[in-house]
């Protein structure tokens, strides 16, 4: 390598010009056109002329001579049209060189100006050509559209990144009318924040936060509900794991038909017309979709104790659109500000709910008892029924000792809990709080015993009647939704225990209940078999397990054993997803309540201790959360006083410290 020669390099996708200084070993030391001087391996060097620089000649003039050639190299570069070349070379075989290139873009005479700038001209357009200096390949057709795609996105990246820059900077400087934003940079603001690096244009959103001088993605949920995109308590939970907040415009449809034409169901001779019966609901007090009820005759042998049920396959068929829908949706989901029901709300709330006075088809499980409410014999019916009272559980716990029926079925759910006890049953007592929001906003909560009167009644009863149906089931050898339960890994207690620790962790010592097609005994429920089909309307194994029972009895086909199976693995994923929006959903609005409680202190009880910290329960809302240790001696089952010092609830955060 010579001193003096001008060689160019590749420096931050830009070709600059030099002269070499020295050279030892390899290593060049030039100065190149931006007066700056750079050590260089000779390996890296895109080009080499022959033309050399007398390098005693002043640091200015080898400068001025430099940006000379370069000037010079542009110009002839700008003359090369590479799009025709292509279209003339495109269809040869074989790699071109350097010396043949510079021929096709020239006519002699050729100097080392006119072979740098061809390298120039094709590294600034690598669409039609592949090179490495030496040879040049033409790509393709197929290849060269392949290309523009990639150019196009490119482009699209670039503008979409700058409109989100925009944007997101006018919102962090808090312009009062902000204009509006690309609704698809909105789309991957919003899928950025809700899946992170999972989203699809995660690279894309990461880039215009960085570019925005934005440190992470939690502003934007703010810049959201500024922009009226979101709304403060925005459920970021039903947006991360996609479920449907509403129904398709033909799952509404279907479902209204069916309001329209749906009394030919009372015409089937199989029903058993029990429309004279006094059937009753007991339910919370907002509760519009009732799908059991119970009664309770005199007869000649003692009492006739009926669990009735909706029966919502008199009108939904199995894989018609609003089936598939309730199966997408698996379950409703509860929660303090919303409901989102597993049928459209014309049959949630009207057809397939039982409300008083209405009449309905049914699956009625009628239960024969002596005198004494021992359980003679039973059988399951397809039926026609009517609502005569409908009633909350505070009314029935009023009624409960002076008036019958409430009496003697609490009589008889005393005696069904009893023999389950005896049978092994766990029964966990713990208090359930209920959060709702008022129409002013406001966050009321209520604190409640799930062991009153009439809420046990209806537990046991909606018990019993699944026991039953899991035997008739059973007894006829057909595959249904079978709920079982492996003994706990420890029994800490027999019996009903009402103080709140032993509960808790004998909670924690129940093994996981097993979802399956075929009947096993459920340990924590003290039963040789169960299955769930008391609440069709709310949840798809009810549904499911009701059609199981109809087939016995000859209304409809059956399913298969792999038809369960695979359906069940299919709601498998959004039956998990309505347990964890209701239990988040319910933590988010407690939290929000005890927001307004900054300083104040509450009950706790503490569950277990750790190096650094201790697990603690709030009593009042049954909240667990974490008290650090600091020096703090405490030991399980102490109750203690802390206060509420931070809390966060769209970020889950709770802090507190001991009194």
């Amino acid at each position: 390598m010579k001193i003096g020669s001008i060689v160019e390099y590749i420096d931050q996708q830009k070709i600059i010009a030099a002269v070499i200084l020295s050279e030892k070993k390899g290593k060049l030391k030039l100065l190149n056109e931006n007066s700056r001087e750079v050590s260089f391996s000779e390996k890296r060097l895109a080009h080499i002329s022959q033309v050399r620089l007398d390098t005693d000649q002043s640091r200015n003039h080898l400068i001025n001579r430099l940006q000379t050639v370069t000037q010079t190299r542009k110009n002839l570069s700008e003359q090369i049209d590479i799009r025709e070349l292509w279209e003339i070379l495109h269809e040869e075989s074989g790699d071109i060189d350097i010396s043949a290139m510079t021929l096709f873009c020239f006519d002699p005479p050729l100097t080392p100006d006119h072979e740098a700038a061809v390298i120039r001209a094709f590294f600034n357009d690598r669409l039609y050509f592949k090179f490495n200096q030496i040879l040049f390949a033409p790509c393709t057709p197929e290849q060269v559209a392949a290309k523009k795609k990639q150019i196009k996105e490119a482009q699209k990246k670039e503008v979409l990144v700058q409109k989100g820059v925009a944007w997101l900077t006018a919102m962090q400087a808090q312009a009062s009318d902000p204009e509006p934003c690309d609704p698809e940079v909105l789309d991957i603001l919003k899928s950025y924040y809700l899946f992170g690096n999972d989203a699809d244009n995660a690279a894309i959103a990461r880039q215009m936060i960085k570019n925005a001088g934005m440190g992470s993605a939690d502003p934007v949920f703010v810049f959201f509900v500024r922009a009226g995109i979101w709304h403060p308590d925005e459920n970021i939970d039903l947006l991360t794991l996609g479920v449907p907040t509403t129904f398709p415009p033909e799952v509404e449809a279907a479902g209204k038909k069916l309001s329209m034409i749906h009394t030919g169901v009372f015409q089937d001779p199989c029903r058993k017309d029990l429309t004279h019966v006094p059937l009753i609901t007991i339910d919370g007090q907002s509760t519009l979709d009732y799908d059991d009820a119970i009664s309770l005759e005199k007869t000649e042998q003692g009492y006739c104790l009926g669990i009735h049920i909706i029966d919502v396959g008199a009108y939904i068929t199995s894989g018609d659109p609003v089936d598939m829908a309730a199966r997408q949706r698996a379950s409703s989901i509860y929660m303090p500000d919303d409901k989102l029901p597993m049928l459209p709300g014309d049959l949630s709330e009207d057809l397939c709910s039982l409300r008083q006075g209405e009449t309905r088809p049914g699956i009625s499980t009628l239960v024969q008892m002596n005198r004494f409410f021992e359980v003679l014999d039973f059988k399951i019916v397809p039926s026609i029924i009517r609502i005569h009272q409908q009633m909350s559980y505070s009314e029935a716990n009023l009624l409960n000792g002076k008036d019958d029926p409430i009496t003697s079925l609490y009589k008889i759910a005393t005696l069904l809990r009893e023999k389950r006890l005896k049978a092994g049953a766990v029964q966990i007592t713990l208090p359930e709080v209920n959060v709702w929001i008022e129409e002013n906003g406001e966050i009321r909560y209520a604190r409640v015993d799930r062991e009153n009167p009439s809420r046990m009644l209806v537990s046991e009863m909606m018990i019993f009647a699944n026991s039953l149906m899991a035997k008739f089931l059973a007894d006829h050898k057909t595959p249904a939704v079978f709920r079982s339960q492996p003994p706990p890994g420890q029994r800490l207690f027999k019996g009903v225990e009402t103080s709140l620790l032993p509960n808790l962790m004998q909670r924690r010592h129940l093994s996981r209940a097993v979802i399956s097609t075929y009947p096993q005994p459920h340990s924590g429920l003290g039963v040789t078999a169960y299955a769930t089909a008391t609440s069709p309307i709310r949840r798809y194994h009810d549904l499911l397990t009701q059609r199981q029972i109809k087939s016995v009895l000859g209304m409809n086909p059956a399913y298969s054993k792999n038809d369960l199976e695979d359906i069940l693995a299919a709601v498998s994923v959004p039956m998990a997803n309505a347990g964890r929006i209701q239990g988040a959903r319910k933590r988010y609005w407690l939290l929000k309540y005890l927001e307004s409680l900054r300083g104040s202190s509450i009950e706790a009880l503490v569950l277990e201790g750790h190096r650094d910290h201790y697990n603690i329960l709030l009593k009042e809302f049954m909240i667990e959360a974490r008290l650090p240790a600091s020096g703090l001696k405490l030991k399980l089952g102490d109750i203690i006083q802390v206060t509420v010092q931070h809390v966060d609830a769209r970020r889950n955060q709770l802090s507190l410290f001991a009194v």
